[in-house]
């Protein structure tokens, strides 16, 4: 039932004279100036052969080049951050201001090939998020596949399901899900990890396509710091982990110390000075205390996610509500 009137701040701008768009390509960009009128010339080409309407949208992260009006003369949308805030909070803000029931994702430096959007959004029929994962033959550095590759283990170990690229911008997903883990996104690089992550812990359904990304646009270099970011996106995982499933992580650690005190007791019984010790009892006595704080964190992420469901449910009730009122 459609209540008969709704409190004015929850009223959604007059949109009746304007038709929505389908899509929104989200780019974020920072000091790309010499290669993002290509890239948004080649989505537009892409979403034209398409039955969609679509906006592209530019969120320039403060950069100091002639990428903002690059831009616009290419035909996109501009939302223009006052100074570089992040990868992460460009992605938000491109979020925050999409018009679109279905939202893609990719870099401004010309790595990710609009060419295989088609796919991205067919996939998006069926699943909720859908992930361009960059194959073998991409021309990446060594050290970052290696870090990947670890990445991705640790996060299919969180998650239960594997994980074939947790870094990759390259995405498609649907505008209400997106919205739901806005919250939970960093300001930084590793938001597709909280995301992706984010994503599978909530239920929904994840596919991978593989992509062969291609070289940055002349002039672009990599954001990314290995030792700055790569142990910012283990923090990332853990911090995740610790929302959606505690115990993941405070299982095997709390094993692993309970196995580290029994091993030294009898250690010290049979080959030191045949007695316990309060050494061992001290890391058993811990471990025990681990798992307990492990299974009350548990049911305090389980308390915390039926919370939010219920109020994600209310909120899809009365926008739903909202556009039926408006016709």
């Amino acid at each position: 039932m459609v209540p008969e009137k709704l409190p004015i701040l929850l009223r959604l701008p007059d949109k009746t004279q304007e038709e929505l768009p389908d899509v929104s390509i989200l780019i974020p960009a920072n000091n790309e100036a010499a290669g993002i009128a290509d890239v948004v010339e080649r989505v537009r080409q892409v979403m034209d052969s398409l039955d969609y309407l679509y906006e592209i949208l530019v969120i320039d992260d403060g950069s100091t080049d002639e990428t903002a009006q690059n831009a616009l003369d290419a035909g996109a949308k501009l939302i223009k951050h006052p100074y570089n805030i992040g990868n992460g909070a460009a992605i938000k803000t491109g979020i925050r201001n999409a018009r679109g029931r279905l939202l893609v994702t990719l870099d401004g430096d010309g790595q990710h090939p609009p060419e295989e959007i088609p796919q991205l959004l067919e996939e998006l029929q069926e699943f909720d998020m859908v992930v361009g994962a960059r194959a073998q033959n991409s021309p990446t550095h060594m050290h970052r596949d290696m870090a990947n590759r670890i990445y991705n283990w640790f996060a299919s170990y969180v998650c239960g399901r594997r994980i074939k690229d947790l870094t990759s911008g390259f995405r498609a997903v649907k505008a209400h899900i997106a919205q739901e883990f806005i919250s939970l996104l960093p300001n930084t690089f590793s938001y597709p990890t909280t995301i992706t992550m984010a994503t599978l812990r909530s239920g929904y359904s994840l596919k991978y396509i593989p992509i062969t990304a291609a070289k940055r646009n002349g002039g672009s270099k990599s954001k990314i710091k290995i030792f700055r970011d790569g142990s910012r996106f283990f923090l990332i995982i853990f911090k995740v982990a610790t929302l959606f499933s505690p115990m993941k992580i405070f299982l095997p650690v709390s094993s692993s110390t309970f196995l580290l005190g029994v091993g030294y007791g009898l250690f010290k019984v049979f080959f030191l000075d045949g007695r316990y010790g309060p050494t061992s009892a001290m890391l058993m006595t811990l471990s025990v205390l681990m798992f307990l704080v492990g299974l009350v964190s548990e049911q305090v992420a389980q308390l915390r996610f039926d919370r939010r469901e219920i109020s994600v449910s209310n909120l899809r009730i009365i926008h739903e509500s909202l556009l039926i009122q408006q016709g």
